[in-house]
């Protein structure tokens, strides 16, 4: 059961400290030893409230020197987004965008808050960084390497798409960050190695405010499947239960850290089961990332609380802790927009990512296309985005149903009638950061049945590790209608293609992208399909073909999917906490 230690200085907390420290104290000896208990009494304070920034910074116990504050800030997901761009928020059940993110307006920000606090504030990256747009894509990672150093991260955590380029690529990328990379459940695998030869190093500890704290690091398990095995070659990707207790012993017992963190790249699902596992006891705060998640209040699960800093740079998490004494005594959590109207963007980082993109500068700002409404990404059932994906591989390929994954990565594109946008090919990267060829074959009805139920559990299964963090599957040519909470394998209630009732036993033709290192006769995670053929066509250059002849576009969300017991405009996957993206 977890502990409930409150704030000592939290002004809506009434009890006894010494009381309430000795009876957790000798609960926790009796069990995990002094050094353990010392520590998780520590950590303990953090259950209940938090205490506003402002009743922090004019604590007479900080003013005076008697406690010192230590700050976390957080990014994840930033998937290669360097420049200011439209961000999404949802506001009184309808989308609104506000401008935000660029590394040089992050460089700003970040800046500004350390200064408040030097020498006590930490920066820590959640994964996901080096992939996502066309100058990442184009340089296998590389160019995003001196910019990252230039803002001057302390730790950074492998995501699941970390892998895109293989693992000498990864590796090289991420050995080229001057700062300190944990991950404690990735492994070499084949030659030579035993499976158990760690890539990074499992965990890492710094000196902040007089106190110790560690972070251990875990990416998502199910990357080799969720991404193209081949990316995951010569990886083996480990579960957290199988060391996160040892580590945490580790650092509690005989590192005496006075506070543990996990950073996580796993979707927020995932991040709220492991809060719940007992494993992760001893741990106050798993910064999570991956599915993107705009956490503005820490989710409280039983054995710790749960963050997760949204996605494209265009957001940091802050993380303050006061420390007296040695003791953890109050924390206050926030989650801060990068926002280019508040903080001007930094000069330097400005002209070195326009160095950045100069070598692709021609190719990457190449019009493609225009669209004369709002390509996003943010719905988990059906989103403007990828209908114009699968409608132009619809178009090109003239299948029966055109497939594509569910991908996350992608700032929106803001446009109307009045005011078309210009979609270039460094958008197109963005959308579409994997340029796999097309592949074609045939398969049964009941086979698609089949998949698409394995697909829905994918995204909504009842046990939240089994959860890939991706949305629904999309698609042209193609209707369906679900109910979410029905068990695996009877969630869907019909499925049409081209208007009529799925026949299961007519076998149809369908269109998907090929994923490397899959066997030959699999399209889209979909086994066994008959007559498999690669195209030679790429999807990128099938969708510049179909702009050229159809803009402007004006795609919107048609009712391609429908579920009985979702809205339309679903932006989460986690249910029973309190929480909503926003």
């Amino acid at each position: 059961m977890k502990k409930e230690i409150h704030p000592t200085n939290c002004s809506c907390c009434n009890h006894d400290d010494n009381t309430t420290n000795r009876r957790d104290f000798l609960k926790t000896a009796g069990t995990a030893g002094f050094g353990f208990a010392f520590g998780t009494l520590a950590a303990g304070s953090l259950a209940g409230c938090g205490t506003s920034p402002e009743k922090m910074a004019s604590s007479e116990a900080v003013k005076n020197g008697k406690a010192q504050k230590f700050t976390i800030l957080q990014t994840a997901d930033i998937h290669g987004q360097l420049l200011e761009h439209d961000e999404f928020f949802w506001e009184n059940g309808r989308a609104v965008y506000k401008r935000r993110g660029g590394m040089a307006t992050l460089k700003t920000m970040l800046d500004t808050i350390r200064k408040e606090n030097p020498g006590n504030t930490l920066l820590v990256d959640g994964g996901d960084c080096f992939q996502g747009s066309g100058v990442a894509a184009l340089t296998e990672g590389r160019a995003l390497v001196p910019l990252i150093n230039h803002i001057g991260y302390d730790l950074m955590l492998p995501g699941n798409w970390e892998v895109v380029y293989g693992k000498e690529n990864m590796m090289k990328d991420l050995g080229g960050y001057n700062a300190a990379k944990v991950c404690a459940n990735m492994y070499h695998a084949g030659e030579g190695f035993n499976g158990q030869d760690m890539i990074f190093q499992p965990y890492w500890t710094k000196m902040v405010a007089g106190v110790k704290i560690g972070f251990i690091g875990l990416n998502d398990p199910l990357t080799p499947k969720r991404q193209s095995p081949a990316y995951s070659e010569g990886i083996h990707f480990g579960k957290p239960e199988e060391n996160v207790a040892r580590y945490v012993k580790i650092l509690r017992e005989y590192e005496n850290c006075a506070m543990v963190f996990l950073v996580t790249h796993m979707g927020l699902t995932q991040q709220v089961d492991l809060g719940n596992q007992a494993f992760v006891e001893g741990v106050d705060y798993i910064l999570g990332a991956d599915t993107h998640e705009r956490v503005r209040k820490p989710i409280e699960t039983k054995y710790t609380k749960v963050t997760e800093p949204g996605a494209f740079g265009s957001f940091v998490g802050k993380l303050d802790i006061v420390v007296e004494d040695g003791k953890i005594k109050d924390h206050h959590y926030e989650l801060m927009d990068v926002d280019p109207t508040r903080y001007k963007p930094d000069a330097g980082m400005a002209a070195l990512v326009d160095k950045t993109f100069e070598p692709h500068n021609k190719e990457l700002k190449t019009v493609i296309g225009v669209t004369k409404s709002t390509l996003v990404r943010y719905f988990v059932l059906e989103t403007p985005m990828d209908n114009v994906i699968t409608d132009a591989v619809m178009w090109k390929f003239k299948p029966d149903v055109a497939l594509s994954n569910g991908f996350r990565f992608c700032p929106p594109l803001v446009a109307s009638p009045e005011k078309p946008a210009e979609i270039t090919n460094d958008f197109l990267w963005s959308m579409l950061p994997v340029n796999s060829q097309a592949r074609t074959g045939k398969v049964s009805g009941q086979k698609i049945w089949n998949w698409l139920e394995k697909e829905l559990e994918n995204v909504f299964a009842k046990d939240p590790a089994k959860r890939f963090g991706g949305w629904v599957v999309r698609f042209a040519g193609m209707q369906i209608n679900f109910t979410s909470q029905m068990p695996m394998g009877e969630r869907i209630n019909w499925i049409k293609i081209k208007g009529e009732p799925i026949d299961k036993t007519k076998e149809y033709s369908i269109v998907a992208c090929e994923r490397e290192g899959d066997p030959e006769d699999a399209i889209c995670r979909m086994m066994g399909v008959n007559d498999p053929v690669d195209t030679g066509v790429n999807l990128h250059d099938a969708i510049r073909e179909y702009l050229g002849q159809h803009s402007p576009i004006e795609p919107k969300i048609e009712g391609r999917v429908e579920c009985t017991d979702q809205p339309a405009d679903l932006l989460s996957q986690l249910e029973g906490y309190d929480y909503k993206f926003v």
